[in-house]
Parts: structure tokens; C-alpha cells; sequence
């Protein structure tokens, strides 16, 4: 399966295109992870908690992308972009949300 954030996949020729798939990955909130992000916002600094979550999010959003993908029968998907939000959920929390979303097509042979 070829992902890429491309439109067009060089000397590649299309032969279906088959929809846009989507993939959403959500994480809840950390207490510990909250706490020393609140620490570094105060110093100063990166938070690699998060950096390290927003990662592995990417990749498991990525990955769920390809699944749906193969579930259609594409070899590929293309124009891949990937976003990052939040969900609040009340006064104590906030749900994380990493969302895939490309094309997938199928290729000829």
C-alpha cells in the first residue's frame, strides 16, 4: 500500500478512484502528563509527553487510514493530511483527537 500526502503519484496511472477515507484516533486526558505540561508551560520548554502522544496518535491514525483503505480494496492512498484538535468534555478534562483523511484509489497494474 503506498500512503503519501501527494495528489498525483508520478509516472503512477489511476484506475478507480475509490473515496475519501478517514481515520480518528482519540486519547483521554493524563493527570501526571497534564501536570508536568502545566510545569512546562510555567518554565518554559517543550512538553515531550505530548510530543511523544501527538506521535504515536499520528501513526496509529495513519495506520487505521491504510486498514479502511484495504477494506475498499485501494492500493493506495493519496492526498493524506492529518489534523490535531481537541474535545472538551467538562470543567475537568479534554479528549485529545488525531484525524487521517485521504483518497483512496486503486492503481493499474
Amino acid at each position: 500500500m503506498i500512503l503519501t500526502t501527494t495528489a498525483v503519484l508520478p509516472g503512477a496511472e489511476v484506475e478507480a478512484y475509490l473515496g475519501i477515507v478517514t481515520a480518528e484516533v482519540v486519547y483521554g486526558s493524563n493527570a501526571i502528563r497534564d501536570f508536568f505540561a502545566g510545569i512546562r508551560d510555567i518554565i518554559g520548554g517543550r512538553t515531550g509527553s505530548y510530543e511523544r502522544l501527538f506521535e504515536q496518535g499520528q501513526r496509529e491514525a495513519i495506520a487505521e487510514l491504510e486498514r479502511r483503505g484495504q477494506r475498499l480494496g485501494a492500493t493506495a492512498v493519496i492526498g493524506i493530511s492529518l489534523t490535531t484538535g481537541t474535545i472538551n468534555l467538562d470543567a475537568t478534562g479534554v479528549l485529545l483527537l488525531i484525524t487521517a483523511t485521504g483518497t483512496a484509489i486503486k492503481l493499474k497494474p
